[in-house]
């Protein structure tokens, strides 16, 4: 028996591509990023911090992508090495808000210059019109899987 209607076609699966154009970015970020002493996940948590302070650690660890567990632990490190405060009692209910630091803010600015640059070699042989259509398209396929179809 052959294996036609078995799996997916990686080739022409669309679902692939976009895994192995999200892991190639994401290698690309760790390479600029590592320098800094940073990881994307440290990048991305300094990041989300610097656009809405007082995050707790369950608002970043979504918003990161990872674990409750291993955002924990990120704060833990970034508040001992000095990036991010947090205070010693949650003002309400258990959330402990979490700010940056100004050497955070530091920190974050010279991460932030090197992802726009990662971005923009991504980016580089796309028109600026392409780019919006990518754009566009992208959120139309995430607003699909999460079953929102508004503007599509």
């Amino acid at each position: 028996m052959g294996q036609e209607g078995v799996g997916v076609d990686l080739e022409t699966s669309l679902g692939y591509l976009l895994k192995e154009a999200s892991s190639a970015l994401r290698a690309a970020m760790e390479e600029v990023l590592r320098p800094l002493g940073m990881s994307v996940t440290h990048y991305s948590c300094l990041e989300l911090l610097a656009q809405r302070p007082g995050l707790s650690n369950s608002e970043l660890a979504r918003g990161a992508f990872v674990t409750r567990q291993t955002m924990n632990v990120l704060l833990q490190a970034l508040e001992r090495d000095g990036y991010v405060t947090r205070p010693a009692e949650a003002p309400v209910g258990k959330a402990l808000p979490t700010r940056l630091t100004p050497r955070g803010r530091q920190s974050l600015e010279k991460a932030s210059a090197a992802v726009r640059s990662v971005e923009a070699r991504m980016l580089a042989g796309l028109t600026g019109t392409e780019q919006s259509d990518a754009f566009r398209i992208l959120q139309r396929m995430i607003h699909s899987l999460h079953g929102d179809n508004e503007g599509a």
